[in-house]
């Protein structure tokens, strides 16, 4: 049994199990992080490249330039958030990219969002910075 679902009435459901299933967990995702990592840093990018819409089918509609960004992050984010023992950073960041993807699926919706003035208004100045 890899783990017991607790549903509750008042909050979020609950996950239990055991920690050794925990920790082993944790090695699969350390052992695909470091290894997705060295594809990157590898002349496998193209590889890799070739491969993610068979993992991420959202991501053929990311411009080319977009999809070397998210391979990027995803190494980034991945090393990082298994280094704190805290998948959320991946998660989240894949919703993100999802978003964009559903953006640039939409021509009408790309053309809205892209429009000057109403639409992309450039880079935001970090908060703070005008003090």
């Amino acid at each position: 049994m890899r783990a017991l679902r607790l549903r509750r009435r008042d909050a979020g459901d609950l996950a239990l199990m055991r920690v050794d299933q925990m920790e082993s967990d944790a090695s699969v995702v350390d052992f695909t992080s470091r290894l997705l990592a060295g594809l990157v840093r590898t002349e496998n990018i193209a590889a890799l490249r070739q491969a993610l819409p068979e993992a991420l089918p959202w991501s053929t509609f990311l411009p080319v330039e977009d999809v070397e960004i998210l391979l990027a992050d995803l190494v980034t984010t991945a090393r990082g958030a298994v280094s704190l023992d805290n998948l959320t950073p991946i998660a989240l960041l894949l919703t993100q990219w999802k978003h964009s993807a559903e953006v640039y699926a939409d021509p009408a919706l790309l053309a809205i969002l892209t429009r000057e003035p109403e639409g992309d208004l450039g880079p935001v100045p970090m908060p703070g910075a005008d003090e």
